[in-house]
């Protein structure tokens, strides 16, 4: 029997019983999912009148303008945090104490602060007639100081040697960090930069708060005022329709995630050198040397 560095390989009682783990723990998920069918049905969340208004081009096109406009909302935000977050990365790296001391109570206040008091409080004080940048910004400051933490934890995960050696040779820290830290931090910070972007995504539902027309806005508004089927409201109906669009966004955003962190590990592997043309001609003709002298040996 193979064993593993990690754990013991289950034997066949082990097994029975994961199995059987496995099964029961289906079981039960199917249960849930059909009980939860359910209630929305008892409840009357399946009545075909509830669904006909998405049929309709108006509805789909108000579908795809709340779509449209989540979406730049999100390119926004994701650009200016990530900027946000190399400044106030740097600034936390920095030699200087005063300036990694105002970095650091800059990060920490905007990662304590609750993300939806900042957007209401950016709203009414500031851009009363333009909720886009109080969702936006609120966003950037938010999503930024995580990102900032995220560079700062990737670049310091960098072995001490790679910065020693660049020093030793006489590069600058401007030099160490962009040729030197930075390429090789920023393959181990991926995941955890997407994962941030995909954060930032779903918190662009949070305009709805302050009436930014985005997606989750149009839902909302979508359910009420469509009139109720046999006293029930078509809420359920969209949650389902905006949520998948949700779930399908991020998945998208994940997928791209996971494509460039393939590239880059493909790109890191990388091919091995080419034998020189005279490496190569001198090597043939060493074999053929080799070849004669075992030939005049055996005659």
């Amino acid at each position: 029997m193979s064993g593993s560095v990690l754990y013991d390989v289950p034997g066949p009682r082990a097994r029975v019983r994961n199995r059987l783990y496995g099964v029961l723990s289906a079981v039960a998920i199917v249960g849930l999912l059909a009980f939860v069918a359910y209630r929305l049905d008892a409840t009357g969340q399946f009545q075909a009148g509830l669904w006909d208004d998405y049929e309709y081009a108006e509805t789909q096109q108000r579908i795809v303008d709340g779509l449209l406009t989540t979406l730049k909302t999100f390119a926004i935000a994701a650009a200016l945090s990530l900027v946000l977050g190399t400044v106030l990365a740097t600034a936390r790296l920095s030699d200087h104490r005063p300036v990694r001391w105002a970095a650091t109570a800059v990060v920490e206040f905007f990662r304590a602060m609750p993300l939806l008091i900042m957007i209401f409080l950016l709203y009414a004080a500031v851009f009363t007639s333009d909720p886009m940048w109080a969702l936006v910004i609120g966003l950037t400051l938010y999503n930024g100081s995580v990102q900032a933490e995220i560079f700062r934890s990737g670049i310091n995960a960098v072995p001490k040697g790679q910065s020693e050696a660049a020093y030793a040779i006489g590069l600058r820290k401007t030099q160490v960090m962009t040729s030197v830290l930075v390429p090789q931090a920023v393959r181990s910070m991926l995941p955890s930069i997407i994962s941030q972007l995909v954060v930032t995504l779903k918190d662009t539902s949070l305009g709805f708060i302050i009436l930014y027309e985005e997606l989750l806005f149009v839902g909302k508004a979508f359910a009420q005022q469509t009139p109720p089927v046999n006293g029930v409201y078509a809420f359920i109906p969209m949650v389902i329709v905006f949520g998948s669009i949700y779930v399908l966004l991020c998945l998208a955003l994940s997928s791209v995630a996971t494509w460039v962190e393939r590239r880059t590990q493909r790109s890191r592997k990388g091919k091995p050198p080419a034998m020189p043309a005279a490496s190569a001609t001198l090597g043939a003709e060493s074999t053929a040397g080799a070849s004669g002298a075992d030939g005049d040996t055996t005659a």
